[in-house]
């Protein structure tokens, strides 16, 4: 049961839109770069970053204009000027203030106005902007505020390069927590107590008595309504402790004190949020003194404040709380008029509106959030039922709302809604108002369009009004018969309906006595159609057994692929029709009933385990009730006996090409893709699938949309059933059809072509049958082989998507939007939010790739992998592996290889994309070529992620032999190492001549005299033949200068213009000797580990000849004598602690 909020709330705090994939977008979610701060304006929002970058992103659209970089670090505030979008302040992290300005008019690039040095070595905490001049004030952790102009390019030449002096207003006493002001006023808001400065004659006042300890904010709030000329001051608030505002004048004398630590006394509202669920617990109740940080002006004459963990708005006139509501993790907000952003602590960015309960329900609506908005419908039950709500929600738009809910799942929710619909205004109630008594006896509506429909009302109240609308519903009903809505205009409306709120005319009275215009006939039936709903809905079924009626069709000829012209026929008797409609009634019931028989037996046989258990049975069970589905539900050009008789090809396209027109009511038929249509024939196929879209109730209407099949040129996808189905019927056909369909669709329409052609011709036929999670499974799993399954499929999805809001937006082409839209429809359905997917990927390509691992766990990896491009795939892996906390990755990259199999197939991948050449890597005998192992790959920590996880002794093998082939050494060594092949991993040390691989944690050390032998030896081999390719003076043969890391990937940048330490370091690492694999060096580095003597006499004993240089002697003689003196250190180090413990023994 949801509980109710009482009336005194008026107002709640919604999130309708989602701005992760902007953050996304931006690579703002992960966790290199982060937001630091925001500030929004009419046009802008402004995101700081902790890599100095500024990011303008234009409100309208959410695209992103302009990045401006700035070096002198990370950026700690940012301000829009509020009267001119031109111009915006920043402050970095090393105290810098830079006024910008865009020169979006001119079309140049964006100057900086100004640049204070004021605060060098300081953070600014608060930024301000003068409401009228272009000058900006900051202040600091000292309490340092200044005072710093712009000029602009636009009041003439001259004045863009007049450089103005950075103006000190004043030093408080601690840390400045914010600045705010008005009219030639700057309040000042420190840790101890708030100042009032005239900043024209230069005057200052201290706020009140009584200092304070703490982060308390302080703002102006006016008096006049918003744009006023003149009116009386504004008032000073500022923030005390124990949940206290002082009210001051505008001379900064303290008027009044508000307390709101009782009135916070009251249960929070829940968050309107499409990823949550709203609750509302009215026990929760007990005082809150708590700290202000900050105060902003919200809305016309309200205050917000927040904390880490919740929102409060007050009305200070009235002393009241609008609302608090509980939003997590909090560090800075930003508000413009009534609109809301919070930056969280984690880094996400959210939008909030604070608008009315029956505005939100509305907006709800629009975006066919239908749950949520049920629920805040009956959370909000007084302000959704008072007449002034008619306004925006009218009865018919909430029993919409009660259609579109889940009568099995949500029937509480119904229930509490029905109550809630009930208890509204009767229709002829004598105390609501006159225009609620019109909205509610659906004589005046407002349709989604915008438009206001007034029928038979001309200013009287005659009897004749009662039956005005079963009159006008009557002509309409005729009318819908005869007339077809075209294409264009049926996207006009489209864009109408989804038109934002601001767009929509205010619904006052003064609109009801205005004559309408005449419109055109087509576009006034359309909103008739929409308008009459109600009544429409008492009809449905006779309505639905006159389509049904194929005579009443007109049945144009696609005889040798011409379309003809076509006719109205004649329009029957009434008598007549009614015989035909009775007649076909009997037929289609007892049809009906047929097939419940044969489903019935069907099911009691499968469940006979003698029959489940044995693959024939099964299939010849399955084979006999498909016969009898294909008689009821198939097309009407397919006939039982040519099933069964198995009629040559020739003879079926002789049936289609007579017989498919009868069933013309509910298809439409398309020409492969292959064929050459003119834009005539396309324009009228068009506005045939309109038309049927728009007069065919969804529910029973039967429409096969248009798609080019793999074999037959004529075979439709069937998105609705042609005959009306009970639901207990419906739920065991879609069960046989989907059993049918992972059998395999046995004895089905099999021709030379393969037994996959009766599987693409039954899913296109009964896709109104099939669950379509479970045969995406299927195409995932059992037909993975075969990707003509896997097509079939995403084409039926994509037709029936095609209806879709967001499709609409998709082919406009903004990603962004698009994504955002995605986000927006949660909770996801998989098939659906796949079809969508595959509408970005077609119009974007890769980008949209990138984008898709928010999806994650809706849409798996190998939806992804059928999906894109080998090429395109990689990327999205790579970023959803990035995503995961570093410590997650390994094992959530080891959760996404089922089967295992795809672990050497996704190494395989990363391996040839964007990686160096193999002539780069490997001689033309295969061996490792020198100091190679220093290339950068492109995906190097997806490879080494892969390389690393756990795998069976066949699977390193072959990673081994994958590494080995593509000359990625640093991944072969690790296996080596995994496999105990140590002499390999040595061979390829010494081609790849670099000792750090002897020393590194993903190198090798040798483990004993015997392998530092084997070593040396290996050395001695191949030197000379390192020499040749490679001379010691000589650099990488390389064509970059690359910087190795610790995972394995490489950082690589040109050597000819590199300047950078890392490319020093290595040039001077390439020429210097210790890192070389030399003999030489193999035996300094084995008398570090066992000591000179000790190396040498192992050495002699193997045979191997110590050639010793002068350096490498002076570095032995070193060694013995440091292991002299520690040997001598140990020794009396024992002998003092033997006299130690014979004196404690005495």
């Amino acid at each position: 049961m949801i509980p109710v909020v009482p009336e005194s709330y008026t107002h709640v705090l919604a999130e309708f839109d989602c701005l992760d994939p902007l953050l996304s977008a931006l690579r703002l979610d992960s966790g290199r770069i982060k937001c630091t701060c925001l500030s929004v304006s009419r046009k802008w929002l402004a995101l700081g970053t902790s890599a100095g970058g500024l990011h303008l992103i234009e409100r309208d659209g959410w695209k992103q204009k302009l990045i401006l970089t700035h070096k002198e670090g990370s950026i700690t505030q940012v301000a829009c000027c509020p009267h001119d979008d031109d111009f915006i302040a920043v402050t970095t992290s090393q105290g810098v203030v830079v006024v910008w300005e865009l020169l979006l008019e001119r079309r140049g690039r964006p100057e900086r106005a100004s640049v204070s040095w004021e605060h060098r070595g300081q953070t600014v905490t608060s930024l301000c902007w003068d409401t009228a001049a272009l000058r900006v004030f900051a202040g600091d952790v000292v309490g340092k505020v200044s005072c710093v102009r712009a000029g602009s390019s636009k009041h003439g030449k001259g004045s863009a390069f007049v450089i103005f002096p950075v103006q000190t207003i004043t030093t408080v006493d601690s840390r400045v927590v914010q600045l705010g002001y008005t009219d030639g006023h700057l309040v000042v808001s420190s840790l101890s107590r708030c100042y009032l400065c005239d900043t024209e004659r230069e005057k200052f006042w201290r706020v009140g008595n009584k200092e304070r300890d703490g982060e308390f904010g302080a703002c102006f709030l006016p008096l006049g309504q918003r744009g006023q000329a003149a009116g009386p001051p504004p008032l000073l608030y500022c923030a005390r402790p124990g949940s206290r505002i002082w009210e001051a004048s505008f001379t900064g004398e303290v008027l009044s004190t508000h307390q709101f630590k009782q009135l916070l006394a009251c249960p929070p509202l829940p968050l309107i949020s499409y990823k949550s669920e709203p609750h509302y617990n009215p026990e929760q109740t007990s005082p809150q003194s708590l700290p202000f940080p900050r105060l902003h002006q919200f809305g016309e004459q309200n205050l917000l404040t927040w904390t880490d963990s919740a929102i409060y708005v007050f009305i200070p006139h009235s002393g009241q709380v609008l609302l608090w509501t509980e939003v997590k993790g909090i560090i800075e907000v930003a508000v413009f008029r009534n609109e809301l952003f919070c930056l969280h602590g984690d880094g996400r960015l959210s939008h909030l509106s604070l608008v009315s309960p029956e505005r939100c329900v509305e907006r709800l609506i629009k975006k066919e959030n239908w749950t949520l908005a049920a629920t805040v419908t009956c959370m909000f039950q007084h302000a959704v039922m008072t007449s002034r709500a008619r306004k925006s929600l009218p009865i018919d738009r909430l029993e919409q709302l009660k259609v579109q809910l889940n009568s099995a799942s949500q029937q509480q929710l119904i229930g509490q809604l029905e109550e809630v619909i009930n208890k509204l205004e009767p229709l002829d109630s004598a105390c609501s108002s006159r225009r609620s008594s019109i909205s509610s006896h659906g004589s005046f509506n407002v349709l989604d369009c915008g438009i206001y429909r007034v029928i038979s009302r001309r200013g009287s109240q005659s009897d004749e009004d009662t039956n005005s609308l079963a009159n006008q519903s009557m002509l309409e009903e005729e009318r819908l018969k005869e007339f077809n809505f075209t294409e264009e205009e049926h996207g006009e409306n489209d864009v109408q309906s989804v038109r934002g709120e601001s767009d929509r005319p205010d619904l006052g009275l003064q609109f009801l006595p205005l004559s309408f215009r005449p419109k055109p006939p087509r576009v006034a039936l359309q909103a008739v159609r929409d308008s009459v709903s109600n009544f429409v809905k008492k009809t449905t079924e006779k309505i639905n057994t006159l389509q049904m009626n194929t005579d009443l069709w007109p049945r144009p000829d696609l005889r040798e692929g011409v379309q003809g012209e076509v006719t109205a026929p004649a329009t029957p008797l009434p008598h007549e029709v009614d015989h035909d409609v009775n007649l076909e009634k009997t037929s289609s019931e007892s049809e009906l009933q047929e097939l419940r028989v044969a489903t019935q037996k069907a099911i009691s046989q499968i469940q006979d385990p003698m029959v489940l258990l044995d693959p024939v049975c099964l299939r010849e069970v399955l084979r006999d009730w498909a016969l009898i589905l294909e008689t009821v539900l198939g097309p009407d050009h397919i006939r039982p006996r040519e099933i069964e008789n198995g009629a040559t090809r020739e003879e079926e396209k002789t049936l289609e090409e007579e017989e498919v027109m009868p069933s013309m009511s509910c298809c439409v038929v398309i020409q492969p893709e292959s064929s050459l249509a003119t834009d005539q024939d396309e324009s009228s196929t068009l506005t045939e699938k309109e038309d049927l879209r728009e007069s065919i109730p969804c529910s029973t209407a039967p429409v096969r949309v248009a798609f080019p099949p793999l074999a037959n040129p004529v075979e439709l996808v069937q998105l609705f059933s042609p005959k009306p189905l009970p639901n207990d019927l419906n739920a065991d056909l879609s069960q046989l059809a989907c059993l049918y369909l992972d059998l395999g669709c046995p004895g089905g329409w099999r021709d030379e072509r393969g037994g996959m052609e009766s599987i693409c011709v039954f899913l296109r036929r009964y896709f109104f049958l099939l669950d379509q999670e479970r045969v995406r499974k299927m195409c995932m799993l059992k037909y993975s082989e075969q990707p003509e399954v896997l097509k079939a499929y995403v084409a039926c999805m994509l037709e029936f998507t095609q209806a879709s809001k967001v499709v609409e937006v998709i082919q406009k082409g903004d990603l962004l939007k698009s994504l955002r839209s995605l986000q927006e429809i949660q909770p996801w359905n998989a098939p659906l939010l796949l079809s969508h997917m595959y509408r970005l990927y077609e119009k974007h390509g890769e980008v949209a790739v990138r984008a898709f691992p928010q999806f994650y766990p809706t849409i798996l990896p190998s939806d992804i992998m059928a999906m894109a491009l080998p090429g395109h795939f990689l990327p999205y892996l790579d970023n959803l592996v990035q995503s995961r906390a570093e410590q997650q990755r390994k094992s959530f990259l080891g959760s996404l290889l089922q089967p295992d199999t795809l672990r050497q197939d996704w190494l395989e991948l990363a391996l040839s994309r964007d990686a160096p050449q193999k002539a780069d890597t490997l001689t033309p005998d295969g061996q490792p070529r020198w100091r190679s192992h220093f290339f950068s790959w492109g995906y190097g920590r997806l490879l080494s992620l892969l390389i690393r996880l756990p795998a069976d002794l066949t699977s390193k093998q072959k990673m081994l032999e994958m590494c080995r082939t593509h000359g990625y050494w640093m991944g072969f060594l690790y296996l080596c190492r995994e496999l105990q092949r140590r002499l390999e991993a040595f061979d390829v040390i010494c081609r790849l001549d670099d000792m750090t691989l002897l020393e590194e944690e993903d190198g090798i050390v040798p483990q004993s005299l015997d392998e530092w032998v084997l070593l040396l030896q290996l050395s001695q081999q191949i030197s000379s033949s390192i020499s040749d390719e490679a001379p010691p003076s000589a650099a990488p043969p390389t064509s970059s200068t690359i910087i190795s890391t610790t995972n394995g990937s490489c950082l690589g940048k040109p050597q000819g213009n590199s300047t950078d330490n890392g490319s020093a370091d290595l040039s001077n690492s390439s020429t210097d000797w210790s890192v070389r694999v030399s003999p030489e060096n193999i035996i300094l580095r084995l008398m570090r580990v066992f000591g000179p003597d000790q190396a040498l006499a192992a050495l002699q004993e193997s045979g191997v000849q110590v050639d010793l240089s002068p350096r490498s002697t002076l570095v032995c003689d070193l060694l013995r004598m440091a292991e002299k003196r520690q040997r001598a250190l140990i020794q009396t180090m024992l002998e003092r602690c033997d006299r130690f413990m014979w004196s404690q023994h005495a």
